[in-house]
């Protein structure tokens, strides 16, 4: 199997992990407070403008990162299997508590353990280290650019939206968290 078939296999099976989670896991107004704020909506659409943008650059200009080099495609398969990795083992250690929109059930408590003892949205990590994945898999700094910046901003504003939520809900508590753990990367953000 050539590298480039395996990407492709790999990108459209996190797609559809992406698109199940969205569907399997959405809380409604009936089952706890959402408080989504449209973030889920502008996640995904600016997730689907930034990936085209990213590979409508990738087929209109020469590759140029680091000369076009082919180990970025290796490189790009490991960081894309780390990411999925990462997001599918902090969504299945909240278990029901995850939701792919903002919401907050009656029952839901601040969970502290696996990865989240480290950080406290390691799902977006890897979601973040995927598209890392993609822009590097276009071997295109223009690309990288496109894909890497819009939808790191668009999380920023899902994570903002979600602590805001999980202030009101839990307050001194959650506060206590927050200055226990960064929120992306461990020790530093």
């Amino acid at each position: 199997m050539e590298i480039s078939q395996l990407w492709k296999i790999l990108i459209w099976g996190w797609v559809a992990s992406e698109i199940y989670i969205g569907f399997a896991t959405r809380t409604r107004s009936s089952a706890g407070k959402v408080k989504d704020r449209g973030s889920l909506v502008v996640l995904w659409v600016t997730i689907t403008l930034a990936i085209t943008a990213g590979e409508t650059i990738h087929y209109s200009m020469p590759p140029n990162l680091f000369g076009g080099a082919h180990w970025l495609m290796v490189a790009a398969i490991f960081l894309l299997i780390a990411g999925v990795a990462l997001r599918w083992t902090a969504i299945l250690s909240l278990g029901k508590a995850f939701s792919s929109n903002v919401a907050i059930r009656d029952t839901q408590t601040i969970y502290r353990g696996g990865l989240y003892r480290f950080m406290r949205h390691p799902s977006y990590t890897g979601m973040l280290m995927a598209f890392l994945a993609t822009g590097l898999q276009e071997r295109n700094w223009i690309s990288l650019i496109a894909i890497i910046v819009p939808t790191t901003a668009a999380l920023l504003y899902r994570i903002h939206v979600e602590e805001a939520a999980l202030n009101e809900a839990f307050g001194a508590q959650y506060a206590s968290y927050s200055k226990q753990t960064k929120r992306l990367i461990p020790g530093i953000y």
